[in-house]
């Protein structure tokens, strides 16, 4: 299994986008990018930290390929938006590719420069991994719970 960690903004829909890719075996939603060790949601959404809200992409190279799950990535949000994706504004909602090795990031540089040959003005950040921190329990797989019931009349 390989790994990878995109930030497309809140990091809900991305999740539940990766886990329909063939070939992905796992996502866990967290935080990657700041200065902070072990954020919690709230410094990360204070902007202060420099955490991006992440996914972390668990993935078989074998049915997927990491050049694939870009594509996916620069498919599911705007990458040409700076610090924010919809309203949701901040740092933390930036655009961002965190790579793991040269071969990830020369990848990752590949298919950027593709999309800017295209006409598209990309500011996706693509950066080293650092740590990648797990957020908490709750945001873990949100959407899917939220589908079930499992936050009561929260949102009724």
């Amino acid at each position: 299994m390989a790994k990878a960690i995109f930030g497309a903004g809140c990091f809900w829909s991305p999740e539940e986008q990766f886990r329909k890719v063939p070939g992905v075996t796992g996502a866990a939603v967290g935080y990657a990018g700041g200065t902070k060790e072990n954020p919690t949601y709230e410094e990360v959404c204070s902007g202060n930290t420099g955490h991006a809200e992440v996914v972390e992409v668990e993935y078989d190279p074998a049915k997927v390929t990491y050049e694939e799950l870009l594509e996916v990535f620069f498919d599911i949000h705007d990458p040409t938006q700076v610090n924010r994706q919809g309203p949701d504004i901040g740092i933390q909602y930036r655009s961002a590719v965190f790579v793991e090795d040269d071969e990830q990031e020369a990848t990752a540089r590949a298919v950027k420069e593709r999309l800017a040959a295209h006409g598209v003005p990309v500011a996706t950040e693509i950066a080293r991994t650092g740590t990648f921190w797990r957020a908490e329990d709750y945001h873990q797989q949100f959407l899917a719970k939220r589908r079930k019931g499992a936050f009561g009349n929260l949102f009724r």
